[in-house]
């Protein structure tokens, strides 16, 4: 269950432009010392290398290192906006890992959590098929009947 904390986040609509970096490395501490759980940029930081040393998540379109510009002012908050040519609203789900962000719609948010558990699972059985030395052919996808009943076993045999 998802602390308060981890539901506070900043999302920067720097419409793609790393000409100007969206924050750096004291402003984004600032933010994580005032309670944020992670912050989403469109464009870039400067600082990358202390952001990326933080116990906080980043994520920005790569780094940015000019002089102090200002082209980017915050002017709203909790309104919708764009980032990476998807929209935010407040309120919508925002997930990252290691490899980048997705942007859920609230009202979608229980249906894709529901879908994604189900192919993480799926996921792990495959990951085991192969490394048991089974071939991916018609494992993945699963076009071979004989795998989604495999599955269905696999899943009842690990109270899943």
């Amino acid at each position: 269950m998802p602390q308060p904390r981890d539901l506070l986040m900043q999302v920067m609509d720097s419409r793609k432009d790393s000409s100007a970096a969206s924050a750096g490395s004291i402003l984004v501490t600032r933010l994580m010392m005032r309670g944020a759980a992670r912050v989403v940029t469109d464009g870039g930081f400067r600082d990358s290398p202390e952001i990326a040393e933080l116990d906080f998540p980043a994520y920005h379109n790569r780094p940015s290192a000019p002089t102090n510009l200002t082209h980017n002012q915050a002017l709203h908050l909790n309104v919708p906006i764009g980032c990476g040519d998807v929209p935010v609203f407040p309120g919508d789900v925002v997930v990252g890992d290691g490899e980048g962000v997705v942007v859920i719609p609230a009202q979608l948010a229980a249906e894709i959590a529901a879908e994604a558990t189900e192919m993480t699972l799926f996921e792990d059985f495959v990951i085991e098929k192969v490394r048991d030395g089974r071939s991916i052919l018609g494992l993945y996808p699963a076009t071979d009947e004989q795998i989604r009943t495999d599955f269905a076993a696999w899943r009842r045999d690990r109270g899943r």
